[in-house]
């Protein structure tokens, strides 16, 4: 088949630009006879090196706009696809070629707050409607639906009405991570970002539905009830929603905001860490505790949405409404050692269920079915 692949958002960030890079790479080591159409845009055009299966076509083309809508269709029906796969539900709404359409989240329906958003009320109201009508487009044309967790598969049932024999689940993997000199920097590191004490780490955004509000407080809560031992440090890309956090870390001398940190120091800060937290009231799946297991640490995850089913018996779960008791799982995490060796333990297990070569196996059946 000549498969078309939607590769504007591919990259080496987070989310949706690690999944279309991760599935690009490893649908080439699936022995098959298929070729694949990638459409990307200037930025990441040379992100993908020449391949005899693979055809780069130029979609300079921004997501979410009029031009997606309009320009892309033709672009795609010119290649004459057999199939093409969206890592994402933004499918143009008049495109009729036969597709697939992966579904992360429906987070739109979660937090379809204002807040949530550097768009003033109105824009924001009309900017949701929309992409609720993208997205209820793409689940009802699409020829079949991937999915990242039995939860986002129920939640789709539940919200689009989609019937579950329409989607089929594709675990995700971690990331890894270049370790080279990380033993040689490390120390470094520690020093740039100002880290001096043993610490707790959070790597991710700062979206709302993050939870990093309550992280925040249940920190002062767990220093103000055990000491200044430790520093929490929280690593992601500067953004609103960092800077409105801002001011509340500012008040707290334990806590460490790194903004941006490149793969090779995030080593070096994954591996030094005592614990990861993972407070979050909202996932698809939840890549980041996969990665901080990678290296040994103990995890204590929120215990909402798909995360028990992602992480299995391999964290110390919280509810993350509760801020006590999140306060009393760090401590627990850091404290308890029977309880850090369990997890720990069990993470070993759990990272080999997850493999980015299974995940392109199981989707090219779907897109042979």
């Amino acid at each position: 088949m000549k498969i078309g692949i939607d590769a504007r958002m591919l990259g080496s960030g987070f989310g949706l630009a690690r999944y279309t890079q991760q599935l690009v790479q490893h649908l080439l080591e699936v022995e098959t006879t298929h070729t694949y159409v990638l459409f990307l845009r200037k930025d990441n055009w040379d992100e993908v090196l020449p391949h005899k299966r693979i055809k780069k076509v130029l979609a300079d083309i921004p997501w979410y706009s009029v031009a997606e809508q309009v320009q892309l269709p033709k672009l795609l029906n010119k290649e004459k696809l057999d199939l093409m796969h969206f890592p994402h539900w933004n499918v143009p709404l008049f495109y009729t070629g036969k597709f697939v359409v992966t579904i992360h989240d429906l987070i739109m329906y979660h937090f379809p707050r204002p807040e949530a958003t550097t768009l003033g009320p109105v824009k924001f109201f009309i900017k949701d409607k929309i992409h609720r009508i993208v997205l209820r487009n793409a689940v009802k044309k699409a020829k079949h639906i991937l999915v990242t967790s039995e939860f986002t598969k129920h939640d789709v049932v539940k919200h689009l009405g989609v019937k579950e024999e329409k989607m089929t689940t594709t675990y995700q993997a971690p990331f890894t991570l270049e370790e080279e000199q990380v033993g040689r920097d490390a120390k470094q590191v520690l020093e740039k970002y100002h880290i001096s004490k043993p610490y707790v780490i959070y790597v991710g955004a700062a979206y709302p539905h993050k939870n990093l509000d309550r992280l925040v407080d249940a920190w002062q809560v767990f220093q103000e009830t055990h000491g200044n031992t430790h520093q929490l440090v929280l690593v992601g890309k500067e953004n609103y929603f960092y800077t409105k956090l801002q001011e509340k870390i500012n008040s707290l001398n334990s806590v460490v905001y790194t903004g941006f940190v490149p793969d090779q120091e995030l080593v070096a800060l994954y591996k030094k860490a005592k614990l990861y937290v993972f407070p979050s009231l909202y996932e698809g799946f939840g890549i980041p505790p996969l990665e901080a297991m990678q290296y040994g640490i103990p995890v204590v995850s929120s215990s909402a949405t798909c995360l028990p089913e992602v992480l299995g018996g391999a964290a110390i779960y919280v509810d993350p409404l509760h801020i006590e008791g999140m306060a009393e799982a760090i401590h627990r995490g850091l404290g308890d050692i029977d309880a850090r060796y369990a997890v720990k333990e069990e993470a070993k297990i759990l990272l080999q269920k997850y493999s980015w070569s299974k995940l392109a196996c199981e989707t090219v059946r779907v897109y042979e079915r």
